[in-house]
Order: C-alpha cells, then structure tokens, then sequence
C-alpha cells in the first residue's frame, strides 16, 4: 500500500494546504457578497459577481494546489451548477430572468467539448501504440540512423521524444523515453555529464515536441478551441494548419535544445551502445494499430482536404480499437483522466465568463483597445509564462485564454498590427509549454527529475534558457506567420 492510500486511510492531512483552502474559500465568499459597487465595473449583475468569486476560488487553489487541479476544476462545474445554472438551487436563481443564468446543459457539456474528443483520441492511440509494442519498433527503427556517437544518440532520442509527443501525452512520452535510457545509463561514466545531458533531454524534448500539434499539450487545445469558436475570433485554423507553421519551430528549438545540452553537459564517453528493451506484437491487432494510426494522423494533416475536422477524426481510433477490442475497458483506467477534468473545468469558466456577459462588461471597463497591441501581446506571453513555471501550464492556459479571447475579439482590427487576435492566443500556448525551469513546472520535468540524476540548479540552467529563446523564436515566428496571413 502506497503512503498516500495510508494517509488517506488514516485519515491524516496536510495542515498547510487545509488553511490554504480555507482561505480560498473566505476569499470566495467575501467576493460573493461584497456589494456590487466596490468592484468599480459598470453594470455589474449579481451573477457577475459569482461569477468572479468561482473565477477567484479557482485561481487560488489552482495556484496553491490546496487541492489536486483536476478537483478544483470538479469543483468549479459543480459549485456553477448549483449556483448560477438554471437548473441551481430554487433559492440560488430566485428573482433572476432565465436569460440572466447559465444554460445547465450548456456547462455539463463541457466535458463532451469536441476538443475533449480530440484529446481522447490521441490518449487512446497511445493506449493502443504502447499495448502493440508500436512504441518500442519506431524507437528501434527512428535511431538507427543516428548510430553510437553519443552526441548523435542524445540528438536521436531529443528528435523521437519531441516527435512522439507531438501525437502522444508528454508524460507519458517522459516515462517511456526514461526507460529506454535506463541501461544506457549504466553504460555511461558516473563522473561524466552525460547522463545529465540525457535525462535533461527528456523534459526539453516533451515540452517543446508538445508545441507541434494540437494535442500535443493540453494549453494548444484549449487555445485552438477559442481560436475556431464561431462566435469568438473564428479563425478556422485546422490540424494540418497548426502543424505547417509549428513543426518547423518545433524542429528549430529540438535543434536548438540539443546543442545546448551538449554544450552545458558534455560526454566523457563518446560512444554509447544502445539496447533498446521491449516487445513488439506481431499478430493482427498489430496491424489494426498500426493501419489506425497512419490513417487518424493522414486525416488530421488533411483536415482541409476532407472537411473532416480534427475532432470528428479522432473518433477512429476510439471506435475502431473498440470495436476490435484492440482497447478494453480495463485499458480506459490508463487514461488522463485528471487532464480531461482539468480541460473541462477551464472550459467551463470560459462559457461563465462569456454566457454572464462580466467578459465583455470588464472589457467595456478596462478599455483595452486603448493600450497598445503589443503590450498586451508580452504582458499575456510573460504572465503565461510566469504562472506555468509554478502551476499546471493546463491551468494557466484555461484561466487566460477565455479572457485573452474576449479581448482579442472586442479590439477586432486594432490587433492587425501583430497580425490579429490569433498570435496572442497562439503565443499564450507556446509560452506555456516554453515554461520547464523547475521540477514542479511540468510532469516531464518532475519525471526527469525523480531519476536522482539532475538537480534543481541543472534543470533551471537548461529550462531557463530553452525558455527565453522559445518565447524569442515563437513569438516572431507566431508575428511574421500571422502578418503573410498563413493563419
């Protein structure tokens, strides 16, 4: 029995994080009913104003993780729910227009968003791939070329991780990676620097590699949905459409990382043996995986060509690995499912903000189409950046961009000098992924980090400045991509 399932039996408890919720909730409920005039927002409605005590209740306790995210964001669906749904609390909507309330069905469908499809899909392909041994044959194949430099072998294994977490989940690209690496470990000096080269390789190729498509981190998604809401900025960007001006970035900075791991750690070993450990299926089913995968991503880069879009697409895997059997419902208990709630939960505040009308009402108040197009461009890439080094860069991301994209839509054409409000959404997911100084700012670092191989002084090294010369290159790349109208 694990120490956490012993605490949770014995009933004990973090004293810290007990105050810190308390705290969040006595903010909450001081928020909820200050009167409307101390927030100095004109035309501010009761709902309103719940609604920024859950936005308030959320940000604190995703920021101190008094509680797991994924539970606050459970959280946050219920406590709307109950209180400014049109199916809440008699007491609760008493006195309030229908209109004036949120639509129940409209927040509990959150969690069947389309882009809760789309990451679905790319979690069962990864199901499927690692339960095939799929994984194991492209790690086998993709490093051949690289030979036993050791030099070429950390640029392989940067180049394959960032690849796989372009379609898989970097964490568990992260763990998969670390198990290749195991028994080069052992062939590697103890006194040298290469294996602090190679487990730093883990985290700066998943973070980055993650930036390449739309599922490759849950920050892309989230931004990608409010970049194709009809009724928001309506860009219309595809799958293929994200992957034609990302990957390229994606490949510069995997490049970019590689020289500085090697020029930070050096080998004192120059030549590395390489015995990749695994078992790879040979029988049908491997063929169902492998037949499902190049058809799924065929479809995604076609998205334009077909008119299917990416989320519709990635119900062939769920439905074809279903009905084969090839995923059982055992295997759906491998599932992120705390990344799903986690997404849902930011979506949700998305509709409270928008639905309650208190996103544009702030607009309105603050006047943001007075400030300059790229102030707010850095001050959202810095804060993004910022918070994602410390909480969920998942957080961050579903706490930002439902606002961002109310602004973006509100200023309309005075963004065009940075190339419209597609470049502030886009650059707030690449800062989110550029983010990677601590072992706590992502699951790749924390995994890297638990190796015992690296320290936090080594991690800050190479993740502070993969972090400035990713937020450098992608923001110019995001500006000049959206200034020639690519997206």
């Amino acid at each position: 029995m694990s120490n956490q399932e012993q605490n949770v039996l014995s009933g004990s408890f973090n004293l810290k994080k007990c105050i810190l919720f308390a705290v969040a909730v006595l903010i909450t409920l001081v928020l909820w009913n200050l009167p409307l005039d101390y927030y100095g927002i004109d035309g501010l409605t009761v709902i309103q104003r719940r609604v920024i005590a859950i936005f308030a209740f959320a940000t604190i306790l995703w920021i101190t993780e008094a509680i797991p995210s994924w539970a606050t964001s459970v959280s946050v669906i219920g406590i709307m729910l109950f209180t400014i749904s049109d199916n809440a609390f008699k007491f609760m909507r008493d006195g309030f227009e229908k209109q004036e309330l949120i639509n129940h069905e409209d927040i509990m469908a959150t969690f069947a968003d389309p882009i809760i499809i789309l990451f679905l899909g790319g979690f069962i392909l990864a199901i499927a791939a690692s339960k095939a041994g799929l994984d194991v044959l492209l790690a086998r194949t993709l490093l051949k070329p690289f030979g036993n430099k050791s030099e070429n072998v950390l640029l392989g294994f940067i180049l394959i991780t960032g690849v796989f977490s372009m379609f898989l989940s970097n964490t568990a690209t992260a763990i998969m990676t670390l198990t290749f690496l195991t028994p080069v470990f052992k062939a590697l000096p103890p006194e040298g620097k290469g294996r602090i080269a190679l487990t730093l390789g883990i985290p700066v190729a998943a973070n980055i590699g993650g930036m390449g498509t739309p599922i490759g981190t849950p920050p892309n998604a989230i931004a990608l949905k409010y970049l194709n809401d009809v009724n928001g900025l309506n860009a219309g960007i595809g799958f293929g459409d994200w992957l034609l001006f990302m990957m390229p970035l994606t490949i510069v900075l995997l490049l970019i990382g590689w020289y500085l791991l090697k020029t930070f750690f050096p080998f004192k070993q120059k030549t590395i043996e390489l015995h990749i450990e695994g078992k790879v299926q040979r029988n049908w089913r491997s063929v169902v995986v492998s037949v499902t995968f190049i058809c799924t991503v065929l479809l995604w880069l076609l998205d334009k060509v077909t008119g299917i879009g990416a989320n519709t697409v990635a119900m062939l895997p769920i439905t074809v690995f279903a009905v084969t059997g090839v995923v059982t419902a055992k295997d759906l208990q491998n599932i992120n499912w705390s990344v799903i709630w986690m997404v849902a939960g930011g979506f949700t505040l998305g509709l409270a903000l928008n639905e309650s009308g208190l996103a544009e009402n702030v607009i309105q108040n603050i006047t943001f189409d007075k400030w300059h197009p790229v102030v707010i461009l850095l001050i959202s890439g810095l804060v993004c950046y910022t918070l994602s080094n410390f909480i969920s860069n998942t957080a961050t991301a579903a706490l930002l961009v439902p606002i961002l994209a109310v602004v973006c839509k509100g200023m309309g054409n005075s963004l065009n000098a940075i190339g419209g409000g597609a470049t502030i959404l886009i650059g707030v997911a690449i800062a989110a992924s550029a983010a990677m100084c601590l072992p706590i700012s992502t699951p790749p670092n924390a995994i890297a980090h638990s190796t015992g191989l690296v320290d936090q002084k080594q991690m800050m090294k190479i993740g502070g400045a993969m972090g400035a010369l990713t937020m450098i290159i992608g923001y110019v790349v995001i500006y000049l991509v959206a200034k020639m109208h690519i997206i």
